[in-house]
């Protein structure tokens, strides 16, 4: 985690109450299902995904001793999450939406982790970003394993040869793949399919599970799971 600096807190995010107690015990719910379903003993970081929750939702998971969260915009984090971030130092927070290549310099100020790395545009302006302000960030390349045209992520068609460009021309620190399954599809064979891929390129990172498909995800190999209504509630 690097210390950041920004703006103020506040901004249009859920504002409904929430109990405190409520998040701890949906928290100790998820991280006892990781447990369960990681049988082989693989390492599985739960990602809390606090994306539209506001400071009152997302507080009470940093002080249960939660400390990996994600995010889908730049511009949404930027009001929440540096104060955040200077109160409780050990924060790792994760870009796990699509990112705008005039938001990268923000994105690598901000984030420790991005998971959405998907095209030469992207892939080129962080590289630039990381020199500039003396920093690596491990990154995720995001496959759009379904093919879906309304979807971020690289085609699996084009990934191979992306994932290579990426470390050995653009030299970003690659650890590992992402991807979102269609929601009208089983979720099983798109994950098989990145964690193959993933295995070609000698990657041992996979971000792939969400509040649905969570254990479903670990048990293909996830190593990290993209957690957020199971945790923070319904988002309004």
């Amino acid at each position: 985690m690097r210390f950041v600096t920004f703006g103020a807190l506040g901004g249009p995010f859920s504002t409904g109450k929430c109990n405190m107690s409520d998040v701890e015990k949906r928290l100790r719910g998820v991280t006892a299902d990781i447990k369960a379903a990681s049988q082989s003993g693989t390492k599985v970081t739960l990602i809390a995904a606090s994306k539209t929750f506001d400071v009152d939702h997302i507080e009470p998971a940093l002080l249960a001793g939660h400390r990996h969260f994600g995010e889908n915009r730049v511009q949404e984090s930027l009001k929440k999450w540096p104060a955040l971030k200077q109160k409780y130092q050990d924060t790792n927070l994760h870009l796990i939406g699509p990112l705008q290549s005039n938001k990268a310099a923000d994105a690598v100020r901000l984030f420790d982790v991005i998971h959405t790395v998907d095209r030469e545009k992207i892939a080129k302006s962080l590289a630039a970003e990381m020199i500039k302000q003396g920093c690596k960030l491990d990154v995720y390349v995001q496959v759009n394993t379904g093919a879906e045209p309304q979807k971020a992520g690289i085609l699996p068609s084009e990934a191979d040869a992306f994932i290579v460009r990426c470390v050995e021309h653009h030299g970003l620190n690659v650890v590992g793949l992402m991807c979102i399954p269609p929601i009208d599809e089983k979720a099983e064979p798109h994950f098989h399919l990145l964690s193959e891929m993933a295995k070609k390129h000698g990657l041992s990172h996979l971000s792939m599970g969400m509040s649905s498909d969570y254990q479903e995800a670990i048990k293909a190999g996830a190593t990290c799971v993209r957690v957020g209504s199971a945790i923070f509630g319904s988002r309004t």
